[in-house]
């Protein structure tokens, strides 16, 4: 039965990993770190929280109220193991499929992540598990500082975004297979408080990035998309230059507790990619 016509839940309750309070900021070494430090500091902790079936409300849902978006987007594209064919062919794809659902007048994939449990376990090169914890990519100071990293690394004028509305989108696809294990829980942005956010130090070897993780807050509202096909794609707002538009959405992913006891792994393929509005 396809995601179309089986009857899901209208909600399930399962835990999510939220940051627990904690003096300063936490870090988290993006390289094997000196002697005696911590590859990353900071603990979380797990609450039950209500995930709403998103599916009925798909048709509805906006990157720039609730901060995603479900698209219906089948794609040729097979060759997900390959990374140079995923960034000369299924890079070009992604801008494409962009650029119509959020009317940008352009669109620049700069780097992805392919997730599979198991694989990423049997330390295959380039494959990640999936995220357990509540975050979001950039914050609003590393959002900017990427974007234009990214037009300065193909020669382009980071200026040209002065003045200009952009933001960087994430575009999430299974692989293989319809998702019955692990699957992406997105946070509305309108229910996430200022005070909900704490910036997290990504420590590189030549510089320091920031990302978000997230405080649990009741007020706080979580959905997901059940069985999620290769034809299908979530858009995932990073990073949101403009305060009038939701600025980003939180995510990770979750224990289903519907999912089949001898569920395969979840494939997914996660694009990010810097959205240029016109001026």
């Amino acid at each position: 039965m396809n995601a179309e016509t089986r009857i899901f839940p209208a909600a399930v309750t399962a835990s999510l990993n939220f940051q627990r309070p904690m003096a300063g900021r936490p870090v988290s070494y993006q390289y094997d770190p000196p002697p005696g430090t911590p590859q990353r500091t900071g603990e979380f902790d797990a609450h039950a929280v209500a995930i709403r079936n998103a599916r009925p409300l798909a048709g509805a849902l906006s990157l720039d109220v609730e901060g995603f978006a479900l698209l219906q987007a089948p794609t040729g594209f097979a060759d997900f193991q390959d990374d140079a064919a995923i960034r000369s062919s299924y890079y070009p794809e992604v801008e494409r499929l962009l650029i119509r659902a959020t009317g940008a007048a352009a669109a620049i994939a700069f780097d992805h992540n392919v997730r599979n449990a198991a694989r990423a376990a049997r330390g295959e090169a380039g494959i990640r598990g999936p995220v357990p914890n509540i975050h979001n990519d950039f914050t609003l100071r590393s959002g900017p500082e990427r974007a234009r990293r990214e037009l300065e690394q193909r020669g382009l004028n980071p200026e040209a975004l002065d003045g200009r509305r952009f933001a960087i989108v994430n575009l999430w696809r299974p692989i293989g297979r319809a998702v019955e294990k692990s699957p992406l829980v997105l946070g509305d942005a309108r229910t996430i408080a200022a005070e909900d956010l704490v910036t997290v130090d990504l420590v590189y070897r030549d510089r320091t990035g920031e990302t978000w993780s997230l405080r649990h807050n009741p007020a706080q509202r979580w959905y997901y998309f059940p069985r999620l096909t290769p034809d299908e794609a979530i858009l995932i707002k990073s990073y949101e230059s403009s305060p009038e538009a939701a600025r980003f959405s939180p995510h990770a992913a979750f224990d289903d507790p519907t999912s089949p006891p001898c569920a395969p792994e979840r494939e997914s393929i996660e694009v990010r990619a810097l959205v240029i509005y016109a001026g």
